[in-house]
């Protein structure tokens, strides 16, 4: 897939590290840009080798990437609306030696080439915000981060389209919309479990991991938070991550499968 046309000007990017160095991503200086939510959120995939994996709107790929320095031998997938972030991941693969499928268009309208395929996983980091929401002067920035033409029904709608039947789903999101993807969920899927990130210990949750098994009847489940940072406030001008959370940014780990597996 030729998406150099849509490509930013190399002064306006970046090159970025994740994961101890292990995922090397070119992103844009203004613009959406990856931070802890993709690689959480491919910590979250329970993919095994063989296995078809879809990341909805996967920007310049920092999720997907994540997961393939993890996971090896998985065919990989990625849909996103914005052809400048496209030919970013597309840059992002082939500096990562990753074989990536990239597909161009919107969730809610899927070209016909991803309509025809089946995953065993879909990975997906929403906008956050709805439309009516404050925008963002910038882009890119905004079409990540505010809900457009596909709202979150769109999202979810599309993610289970496209699983096979027992296919897992896998979303992170504000905490605030965690009962509207439960009522998405509820029906279409089972096998519920919701795993709260909490900032500081003490605090209150602002980011959930939802997975949810296409067609499955198993009893919903809460699961013990991820604290992401030690202790109860920022003292040091440097990362001061949990344990945990640090293992899963750093040294890409698996986060919590056996806990949340039926």
């Amino acid at each position: 897939m030729d998406l150099s046309s849509a490509a930013f000007s190399p002064q306006d990017t970046q090159e970025d590290r994740l994961l101890g160095g292990r995922v090397r991503l070119i992103q844009p200086l203004q613009g959406y840009r990856a931070a802890t939510d993709p690689v959480f959120l491919a910590a979250a995939v329970a993919a095994r080798p063989g296995e078809r994996v879809l990341d909805l709107g996967c920007g310049v790929g920092a999720a997907v990437f994540c997961l393939a320095a993890r996971v090896l031998g998985l065919e990989l997938h990625g849909l996103e609306i914005q052809p400048a972030y496209l030919g970013l991941a597309e840059k992002n693969a082939e500096l990562n030696g990753v074989a990536l499928s990239l597909h161009a268009g919107d969730v809610a309208a899927p070209p016909q080439a991803l309509r025809q395929l089946a995953f065993d996983h879909v990975m997906l980091n929403p906008p956050y915000y709805a439309e009516s929401a404050i925008a963002s002067p910038v882009t890119g920035r905004d079409v990540a981060h505010r809900e457009g033409g596909a709202r979150l029904g769109d999202w979810i709608t599309a993610a289970l389209a496209r699983l096979k039947p027992k296919g897992w789903l896998t979303v992170i999101h504000r905490v605030e919309r965690a009962p509207e993807l439960l009522r998405l969920l509820d029906g279409p899927a089972g096998a519920i479990a919701v795993k709260p990130l909490v900032a500081r210990a003490g605090r209150d949750a602002g980011r959930v991991i939802i997975w949810a098994r296409k067609g499955a009847k198993a009893p919903f489940r809460l699961l013990s938070p991820l604290v992401v940072h030690a202790g109860t406030a920022h003292h040091r001008d440097e990362d001061d991550f949990s344990p945990d959370a640090a293992a899963i940014l750093r040294d890409a780990a698996e986060l919590d499968m056996q806990e949340r597996l039926p």
